[in-house]
């Protein structure tokens, strides 16, 4: 006999083989249109977040977790120092959480000025 939890299991199979995007994310800051615009190669772009300090790993931009950078061989690796619970990872697979007002204005502008180009 199946235990409760077993069809709902079942039922979810096709969706938790789904690959989704995992970003790990060194920090982020905003910038003048004009600042971007005359960046050039050679240019450096000061972050707010100290070389020490967690980076953050996101699924469809929410944070879902932490940790620290590792080498594994040639390439880059994160080792997760902190993860949310299931419920909350799971829940970060939805739709984006809303930006505040002054966010949506900027957004707008900036749609406008791309022609609604992304």
């Amino acid at each position: 006999m199946r235990a409760p939890g077993d069809a709902v299991s079942d039922d979810l199979g096709p969706i938790l083989r789904l690959r989704v995007p995992l970003i790990v994310r060194l920090s982020e800051r905003k910038m003048k249109l004009r600042e971007v615009l005359a960046l050039a190669p050679g240019a450096i772009i000061e972050l707010p977040k100290h070389a020490d300090d967690p980076l953050d790993l996101l699924v469809n931009n929410v944070r879902i977790g932490g940790g620290s950078v590792v080498k594994v061989g040639e390439n880059f690796g994160l080792r997760l120092e902190w993860i949310g619970d299931q419920a909350s990872r799971v829940q970060a697979m939805g739709p984006s959480p809303g930006n505040d007002d002054e966010d949506d204005e900027e957004d707008r502008i900036a749609l406008q000025l791309l022609g609604g180009q992304a």
